[in-house]
C-alpha cells in the first residue's frame, strides 16, 4: 500500500473509532470499538482472541472462506497499532488458530515490518505452534497468565473464579468465550453485538477477529458491558 493510501486510511480509521474511558485500580483505560482495550499508563494495546491463520485451515478443510477476512483483521490491528502507538502488545490468548499455514507465512512477514514492538502472549487453547515458530516470530510466551502491575492477564475465565486465592489481589483480563450482548426490539425482533464483560474483578474481551461466533452474556447485578454497535460502544447493564 502506498504512503498517501496508507495515511488516508489511517484518517478515516480515526474518523470512525469510537472510544469509551474507564479507571480501574487507579488505571486508564481506554475501550476501543474495534475490539481493544488501550492501557494508557503501561502503553499497552490488549487484545484477545485473534485466531489468526482461522480463514486458511478452513480453506484446507476444503470451505471456501475467503482469505480477505484474514487480511483485513491485519489491517485492524495494524491501524490499531499506528493509532495509540503503544510500546508492546498483550494478546489474551487464541492469537492463532491452529497448526501452521500461508496465512501464518504472511504474518511473519507483517511481523518482520513490525520488530520494535514487542508482543506478549498468553496462550490460548488454540495456539498450538511450535515454541521455536513463536521464538521466530518475536512473541514472549506466557503458559497460564501473565501479572503486570495490579493487572493478571489469562486466557480462559472459567480460571478467574472468585475464590481463587492467587488472583484475589488482581483485576483480571481474559477472552475465550468471545462474549455477545441481545439487543431486544419490538416483537421478537433481537441483534447480537460483540462486548466488553466487566465484573468487580474481570474483564471478558471481544474476540478481535470479526470471523467468530459470540456467545451470548446476560449482565447480572453490578456487572455491566460494552456493546460495540455500529462503530459505537453502548453500555449496558
Amino acid at each position: 500500500m502506498h504512503n498517501s493510501s496508507l495515511f488516508e486510511s489511517l484518517l478515516d480509521y480515526i474518523c470512525s473509532l469510537a472510544l469509551e474511558k474507564l479507571d480501574i485500580k487507579d488505571q486508564r483505560l481506554w475501550l476501543s470499538s474495534d475490539r481493544s482495550i488501550y492501557w494508557e499508563q503501561e502503553k499497552a494495546l490488549i487484545v484477545s482472541d485473534l485466531h489468526f491463520g482461522k480463514t486458511g485451515h478452513f480453506r484446507k478443510s476444503g470451505i471456501p472462506v475467503p482469505q480477505s477476512l484474514f487480511r483485513e483483521d491485519m489491517q485492524r490491528l495494524l491501524a490499531q497499532l499506528q493509532y495509540f502507538k503503544p510500546s508492546r502488545l498483550i494478546v489474551v490468548g487464541d492469537m492463532f488458530h491452529s497448526a501452521a499455514n500461508k496465512e501464518l507465512d504472511l504474518f511473519i512477514r507483517w511481523r518482520n515490518d513490525f520488530s520494535q514492538i514487542p508482543v506478549q502472549l498468553v496462550k490460548g487453547n488454540h495456539d498450538i505452534l511450535r515454541n521455536d515458530w513463536y521464538e521466530k516470530a518475536g512473541i514472549e510466551v506466557s503458559e497460564k497468565s501473565l501479572k503486570i502491575g495490579g493487572f493478571c492477564f489469562q486466557h480462559n475465565p472459567a480460571d478467574c473464579s472468585e475464590d481463587n486465592d492467587s488472583l484475589q489481589e488482581y483485576f483480571v483480563f481474559s477472552g475465550h468465550i468471545h462474549p455477545g450482548i441481545v439487543i431486544h426490539g419490538m416483537g421478537r425482533q433481537s441483534l447480537r453485538f460483540p462486548c466488553f464483560y466487566f465484573t468487580d474483578t474481570c474483564c471478558i474481551l471481544p474476540a478481535f477477529s470479526k470471523f467468530t461466533g459470540t456467545i451470548a452474556v446476560v449482565p447480572k447485578v453490578n456487572h455491566y458491558a460494552f456493546a460495540i454497535v455500529n462503530d459505537s460502544i453502548v453500555r449496558m447493564g
